[in-house]
């Protein structure tokens, strides 16, 4: 079972910067989990919010703002700046796969043509079928279906598709990976998407109770924000 640094395990390391993606490989991450967005200027730079008033010393839109803006921001006080996924890219070693959540449709075509065209293994996710038809459309990528319900995500109504649903999804658009919130991952629902033909990725695991009831259910990788559960995801 692989395990997946969450934003460069986002508890432990800064997240969605170059040091927690250089410190998620050294503690030995499968595969690194970042978001992507595009900037005012039109680069793909990979940061979660639609702002970047939480995890930067800056405030304002993304969207509104350049490339060279956002490099002049500190993130999470390290200095650095919110990087484009080209840096994110250059970085990662062949033998760490990057899982890649389009956070927009306008993005997608253009973040997964780029990232495809390194030697890493990638995996492009997205909560949004749209945005994964885009990214089909821009590169041949492996695709992975995102979801989490209302039951476990509260008033964020993007989550709404239950599992049947989103297996339904995930199999009309072709995607290799299904990956659900963890706590969707029994070992039924689990045996379904694999005698569907979809490898499970399951997120975001916070805890070691949700580490081990994941592990125990037969996910194929856990998407943590620590790397203290990768001594019970990591493949052997």
């Amino acid at each position: 079972m692989n395990c997946i640094a969450h934003r460069g395990f986002a508890d432990a390391y800064p997240e969605n910067t170059r040091t927690a993606l250089r410190q998620a490989i050294g503690a030995g991450a499968d595969g690194v989990e970042v978001d992507v967005r595009r900037c005012g200027s039109g680069e793909p730079v990979v940061i979660h919010d639609e702002t970047v008033d939480r995890v930067t010393d800056r405030a304002g839109a993304v969207a509104a703002l350049t490339r060279a803006k956002l490099a002049d921001c500190s993130v999470l006080g390290t200095g650095e700046g919110v990087p484009t996924l080209q840096e994110v890219c250059e970085l990662l070693p062949a033998d760490v796969r990057l899982h890649l959540e389009l956070k927009e449709v306008g993005v997608a075509a253009d973040a997964a043509a780029l990232a495809a065209e390194y030697t890493f293994d990638l995996l492009v996710s997205s909560f949004d079928p749209d945005a994964l038809r885009a990214a089909a459309g821009g590169a041949d990528v492996p695709l992975a279906y995102l979801f989490g319900s209302e039951r476990q995500l509260p008033g964020v109504s993007r989550f709404r598709d239950g599992p049947d649903a989103a297996l339904r999804t995930a199999q009309e658009l072709g995607c290799a990976a299904l990956n659900p919130h963890w706590r969707h991952c029994d070992a039924a629902f689990v045996d379904r998407a694999h005698d569907a033909g979809l490898a499970v990725n399951a997120w975001t695991i916070r805890s070691q109770e949700a580490a081990e009831a994941v592990a125990a259910a037969g996910v194929d990788g856990l998407i943590a924000d620590d790397p203290r559960f990768c001594s019970v995801g990591s493949s052997e």
